[in-house]
């Protein structure tokens, strides 16, 4: 089968490109599709597969494949990006941590979570930040417009990697030490970069924007940020940490927009007008550091959007991406595309949902958070399966209403074994 789907950080500039050319009406799914019943076996067969031991700048690393394809499943080279990424790798240090905590830990879960993080620290920059890929050759791509080291997407996810790792290797005295290196030298860079002392915002097309946010407007990434900080104040206690996660957090609720029945329902725009399914990690990051830090504010704002625009979403048979534009006081739809759905961007609503439960213990939380999480197993717009428990391959997407992209990815397996993953904890 053809590959459908760019690498995830090329994604928001398809979607850019899509919004302009691409325009169809809300539509509403009268009746949905039944929730199927779940199967929770955690299998990490075919992310083992995906798993590829390296030795890396002189150190015993590990890297995750990003692609792979049906029907063989062998791993698959993306030309002008490479054949892993700091991206993947990173949220493969989280999986692996998640399920420590679910099923206990083990010397080989260890070892893999090392010589991953070996590879993560490999992939800094002299500038403090990261290359996100390297090619076959294991060289680092330095100048592709996503592998570039600053302040992006892998950038950050590396500093929610390294500190999901960090406790977890205490005994290796030689790695905590360049792990806390190379956090340190990350996040005083972040702190650079991200000026907190004048936060304006502005309105464009009547619609008011938050302007400290990475890149400016980007929540989602902001949402990432807030989750790797929080672990960095958990273990430094570094009071300009916690000043820094709250200016990000009123920044991303400057971009919820609606509420009750006012469209979009408490929706967080991931950056300026448009919301996208994939890393949309707000109402996970709110609640955390709401939680975090006593703050009902973040926790409410987070249940706005659990509570009135994830149901809305479900019914409508979830999305792709749409954008908004001011009506008055009010917001409308402009733009909406349907497809692919991924995984990736059902399990924030899951890690959402799923925190929100443990929080509030209201049972409408579990069951919704049950409800989402059952996209894998057909409760989506093509009543089919996205998971394999026999193989542990999820699917990399669905395509239309009929059609499923049948390779199994890096991020698919990550972000597949994350939902699996917070289910069980539910347990």
């Amino acid at each position: 089968m053809k590959k459908l789907f760019l690498n995830t950080n090329h994604k928001i500039r398809l979607v850019f490109l899509l919004l302009f050319f691409v325009s169809c009406s809300k539509s509403e799914v009268s009746n949905p599709p039944p929730v199927q019943p779940i199967d929770n076996s955690v299998n990490l067969s075919h992310f083992n597969k995906l798993y590829k031991e390296i030795d890396f700048n002189g150190k015993k690393a590990a890297m995750i494949y990003i692609y792979s394809d049906f029907p063989n499943y062998e791993p698959v080279i993306a030309p002008g990006e490479g054949i892993s990424c700091v991206d993947d790798v990173a949220r493969a240090i989280i999986v692996l941590s998640e399920y420590i905590d679910v099923y206990g830990t083990t010397p080989d879960l260890i070892d893999k979570i090392k010589k991953l993080t070996e590879f993560v620290l490999g992939m800094q920059n002299e500038n403090g930040y990261f290359n996100n890929f390297v090619f076959s050759n294991l060289s680092i791509n330095t100048t592709y417009s996503t592998s570039i080291a600053t302040l992006d997407w892998w950038s950050l996810r590396a500093l929610w990697g390294l500190e999901t790792a960090y406790p977890l290797l205490q005994s290796d005295d030689d790695l905590k030490q360049r792990i806390e290196q190379s956090i340190s030298k990350l996040v005083s860079n972040i702190k650079r970069d991200l000026p907190i002392t004048n936060l304006q915002t502005e309105f464009i097309n009547g619609i008011k924007y938050p302007t400290w946010l990475p890149q400016k407007y980007a929540s989602d990434q902001s949402s990432v940020l807030i989750l790797g900080l929080l672990k960095n104040y958990e273990r430094t206690a570094d009071t300009s940490d916690k000043l820094l996660i709250d200016a990000l957090a009123q920044g991303i609720m400057v971009l919820q927009k609606g509420e009750g029945d006012n469209y979009p329902y408490g929706a967080f725009m991931s950056y300026k007008n448009l919301w996208h399914a994939w890393g949309n990690d707000q109402s996970y990051a709110l609640l955390k550091a709401g939680i975090a830090f006593n703050n009902q504010i973040y926790i409410d704002s987070a249940l706005k959007e659990i509570n009135g625009f994830y149901p809305k979403l479900i019914k409508s048979g979830y999305a792709e991406a749409f954008s908004i534009q001011a009506s008055g006081s009010n917001f409308s739809e402009i733009s909406r595309i349907k497809f692919p759905q991924i995984a990736y961007g059902i399990r924030p609503m899951v890690s959402a949902t799923a925190t929100a439960y443990q929080y509030t213990k209201n049972n409408s939380q579990l069951t919704l958070t049950k409800n989402i999480a059952a996209w894998l197993t057909g409760s989506n717009e093509a009543s089919l399966p996205m998971y394999n428990s026999e193989t542990g391959v999820f699917y990399d997407g669905i395509v239309s209403a009929s059609e499923i992209n049948r390779n199994s990815g890096a991020e698919s397996t990550i972000e597949g074994l994350w939902i699996l993953l917070q289910l069980e904890k539910l347990k």
